[in-house]
This record gives structure tokens, sequence and C-alpha cells, in this order.
């Protein structure tokens, strides 16, 4: 049995708390939680009865943890997981895995270095009608690549910025772009292949925040491909979509729905068994924006430490993702066009 310890008790610890605590993970439970406000971690710890922490130092020295979970502000994974790493523990980060490609750099060295697996948190990838999307992917069903967009229409309210400081600043967060739409940027170049160059607008439009509420990217792909990024938490009076569409000289899938998990459009010029049902066995209505996809996640984690699985987003994936978003905030700011790769200089992201 796999012990997990959670780093960071904030809104997504909910999540991440009820999977592992409730043991809805075969081979994993919760086995500490720890929060510098020491009031959120020992809400959580008198939940789901395990010990809680105001210091990680202290939780991992103190108890017998496979794995470390951090789910503290983005602008906090650098630091907290290259202090992780020297216990030699496997640790998973949510998204993104960091905000600037530096600290990307030195977590992936460090956790290198100790031997630890660092597993980056895109349960999108996971979401039932997206796993049937890779399968066609993988099978060439499409083609010549033509088109893929992804659409983030949320809403986030003040009063969401407004539960914490951080929120919404370059320095801790970001915009739309590094948090609500991050993972749906990982599935776009994910299924589109590797980036050639981006440009990108961007704006604050409702929401009183440094970094942008609302941005529009236009994408070519080294395959010749084209794509669009379209992104908003300013969308009312409710979260409306969260999507995906690939398009291809042999065929067309679109997945829609709120979190990615409606199978709305699969066609094919090459109709195979079984076509005609995707649209009704490959959907599913999750209650929230973050979908099922987290248990089929930990799942995945459970089976690479336990079993030796290939990690399907490692460090170098999720530098792969931030990098690209990095190349997004240089457009919006130098207003031109920029090919990746590249090293940031205007970008604010991470910059306090």
């Amino acid at each position: 049995m796999l012990k997990f310890a959670l780093i960071g008790c904030g809104r997504i610890a909910k999540r991440h708390s009820e999977l592992l605590g409730l043991k809805q993970i075969k081979g994993a439970e919760l086995a500490a939680v720890c929060d510098n406000v020491f009031d959120k971690a020992q809400k959580i710890g008198l939940l789901f009865e395990v010990p809680a922490y105001a210091d990680m130092d202290e939780m991992m020295q103190n108890e017998n943890i496979d794995v470390a979970v951090v789910l503290t502000p983005s602008g906090l994974h650098g630091k907290h997981v290259i202090n992780l790493a020297k216990y030699g523990k496997d640790i998973i980060v949510e998204k993104p895995m960091a905000l600037t490609l530096d600290d990307a750099d030195k977590m992936i060295e460090v956790c290198d270095k100790n031997s630890c697996q660092l597993f980056i948190i895109k349960q999108n990838r996971f979401n039932v009608p997206v796993v049937k999307l890779r399968e066609a992917h993988q099978a060439k069903r499409f083609g010549k690549l033509i088109l893929g967009t992804v659409r983030v229409r949320w809403a986030r309210h003040q009063q969401y910025y407004d539960q914490d400081a951080w929120r919404g600043t370059w320095a801790m967060d970001g915009g739309v772009l590094t948090n609500q739409a991050s993972h749906h940027v990982d599935l776009l170049e994910w299924m589109m292949g590797d980036v050639e160059s981006v440009f990108a607008h961007a704006t604050t439009a409702l929401a009183d925040i440094e970094a942008e509420d609302t941005a529009v990217v236009s994408i070519k792909f080294k395959s010749g491909a084209l794509g669009i990024i379209e992104a908003t938490t300013a969308a009312r009076p409710r979260d409306l979509e969260g999507s995906i569409s690939v398009l291809g000289e042999k065929g067309s899938v679109v997945i829609g729905g709120f979190a990615v998990n409606k199978m709305e459009s699969w066609a094919f010029e090459e109709e195979l068994e079984g076509d005609h049902k995707v649209l009704e066995q490959f959907s599913v209505n999750p209650p929230n924006v973050y979908g099922f996809g987290h248990q089929a996640y930990y799942e995945h984690v459970v089976e690479c430490i336990s079993s030796g699985g290939k990690n399907l987003v490692d460090g170098l994936q999720g530098r792969k993702s931030l990098e690209l978003i990095n190349a997004i905030y240089e457009s919006v700011e130098t207003r031109k066009e920029v090919f990746l790769s590249f090293k940031p200089d205007k970008c604010k992201l991470g910059q306090a």
C-alpha cells in the first residue's frame, strides 16, 4: 500500500484528499497532510483521521511517506519540489509544474539526482472521451492533421480570485492560460504535436487581477497544421465549455461538455466496427470542471510506481506545455510571433 502525503490544503486538495482518504484508489492511501496555515491541514486531517502538519520537513521526517503530492500555489512548486526531493520519495505536482522554465529545469534535475519519479498532474489525458480520441490519433485515423482547437469558457467571479492573495498574480499564479486552460493547452499539444510558433492576444476583461482572464492564441505546428486556443474565465453567469476539436484529412472529432467530458462528434471516412456507438459509450457527466480524470490519473501513478509502468506525464512532458505557455505570454507582451524553442525575455509569468 503506497502512502501519500498532501502538501497544500487549498481548494484542489478536496478532490485529492477524498480520492486518497476514502480509499478510492486501489493500492493507495492518505497518510498525512500539510499546510503552512495549520487550520487548513487540521481540517482535512481530522476528516480522514491522518496526522496534520504545518511544516513539510517535519512531516516527511516523522511519517512513513512513499509519495508527496504538491498542491501549493504554482509559484511555489519549484521551491517545494526541490526541497522534497532530498527525501528520495516520488513526487506528484499539480499543473502547471512551475511558472518559469528555470524552475522546471531545476525540478527535473534534482528529482533525477535523488532518484525521485516526478509526476505532473494532467488528469484530462485520462478522461474517457480523450482516451478514445488518443486511440484514434495513435491509429493514424485522422491522416494528415489540419486544425486543432481548444476552448475554455468558464466563469470565475471576483470572489474566486479574492479567496487567496496569490490568485491571478504573475508571481504565484498567472491567468487563465496558466491556471484554468493549462490542461487544455497540454491536450492540444499532445494531439497535434510539436509547436513551431505562436501569436497571442490577451486582456483582463472582468476580473480585478494582475494577469489575464481572457486570451486567444494562434498556433502553427511543426507538421504544418494550425491551432487555436480560446480561453476565458469571464463567461457569465456559469461555466459553459471545456472542449477540444481535432480535424484531419480523413476524420474529425469534437469533445465538448464543460470538462472535456462529452463526445459530441466522431466521424471518419473509413468507418470501423463500433464507431456508431462512440458518442453514447464515451461520454461522462462529472459534477464539476475537475471531471473524473483524477481517479484514473492516480491509478496510473500507482501502476507506474508499483509495476514500473511508463510515466505518461513526467517532468519533461510538463516542461513542454509550460514552455508553450511561456511563449504565449512572450507573444502577448511583444505583440510578435514567437518561435519555439526560446528563452523568455518579456514574459511576466513567475516574476514578482
